[in-house]
């Protein structure tokens, strides 16, 4: 299979080509990627010999044309993705999440590709703490920020090509992904690298904001479940059960790099801190037979601790200009 990878130098997408190497080395991978400040070569160094990464964007036509002309199958991770950047300058989002995905579907249309759509579940809003219902694929979109309303934008565009054109798409809305190569500016990465580098951490309001949290190896594993049984023009949501609120998920990384309890700091909350992700997983469970790997939570988290112990060469050139643009902020 000839597989077209966008956005294939950040992190999740970055994750996705090391998996599919590693346990579908037939697959021929073409990588297209915009190289932002989110994109970085040095995330595909170790299979770099085994695809063909092209430096573009998602948005150029032409380029995306040639692209797709000779792919089998498109898997369209490419977006900008953090809510406080949308939150600054929303250009950026709409330009690469809605121009960027329907110039994915016109090249996709034009030349009869598969075609699947990554995105997230931050499209139907947020929930109660204390609301015991979870996000389903009849869930519907309630978006709260630049970032996630252009990516329920982009669904809907999938949707309507689908419908309309016929093409052959799914789409999957994955909870919150943590594991190696997420950029620093990351919730998890940023604290696990604050403690490494010798800084506090920093905890939004009280910290009580619930997030679905899933390793991205699972993310990925599902995705290709996708791609080898789900219908097209069908929505699966990607979740492993991993709720835990931002307090202890740092009280755990805390722990993890033995440090006491309190040794973080509290900075103001974001503006629209969306409450609590929760994602019902089980119709890509059912029917496709798919489980996570990481089912204890707190194991993925040793792991992605462990690689940013090992991996300062990586992260170490991104954190100060992260944290000195956060200071800016206060946070």
């Amino acid at each position: 299979m000839r597989m077209l990878v966008t956005g294939g130098a950040g992190f999740i997408g970055a994750n996705f080509v090391h998996y599919t190497r590693q346990h579908h080395p037939e697959h021929q991978i073409t990588v297209l990627d915009a190289l932002t400040y989110a994109g970085n070569e040095a995330s595909l160094a170790p299979v770099r010999d085994d695809i063909e990464f092209v430096h573009g964007s998602v948005a150029d036509a032409a380029l995306v044309d040639e692209l797709v002309s000779r792919s089998d199958v498109v898997v369209h991770f490419a977006a900008e993705s953090h809510n406080d950047n949308s939150l600054n300058d929303p250009s950026p989002f709409v330009t690469t999440n809605l121009i960027g995905t329907f110039t994915i579907l016109e090249a996709v249309r034009k030349h009869g590709v598969r075609l699947h759509h990554i995105s997230t579940d931050e499209v139907y809003g947020d929930l109660e703490l204390d609301d015991p219902k979870k996000f389903t694929p009849q869930t519907p979109y309630n978006p709260s920020s630049p970032y996630s309303s252009t990516k329920a934008g982009s669904d809907l565009l999938v949707r309507a090509w689908v419908r309309s054109f016929g093409i052959h798409a799914t789409i999957s809305n994955c909870s919150n992904n943590y594991g190696p190569y997420q950029h620093v500016e990351k919730f998890i990465p940023r604290q696990i690298t604050n403690v490494l580098a010798g800084l506090r951490p920093k905890l939004y309001g009280k910290g009580e904001n619930v997030r679905d949290w899933i390793h991205v190896d699972d993310h990925n594993s599902a995705v290709h479940a996708i791609l080898e049984k789900g219908r097209s023009g069908e929505t699966y949501l990607i979740g492993a059960d991993g709720e835990k609120n931002n307090l202890e998920v740092l009280m755990q990384i805390l722990e993890l790099l033995g440090q006491p309890a309190d040794a973080f700091d509290h900075v103001t909350d974001r503006a629209g801190h969306d409450l609590r992700y929760a994602i019902d997983a089980t119709k890509l469970r059912d029917e496709l037979g798919w489980t996570p790997q990481y089912t204890d939570f707190r194991d993925g988290l040793a792991a992605t601790v462990a690689w940013y112990r090992d991996n300062e060469s990586w992260w170490g050139p991104l954190k100060q200009q992260v944290e000195a643009k956060y200071a800016a902020q206060g946070q």
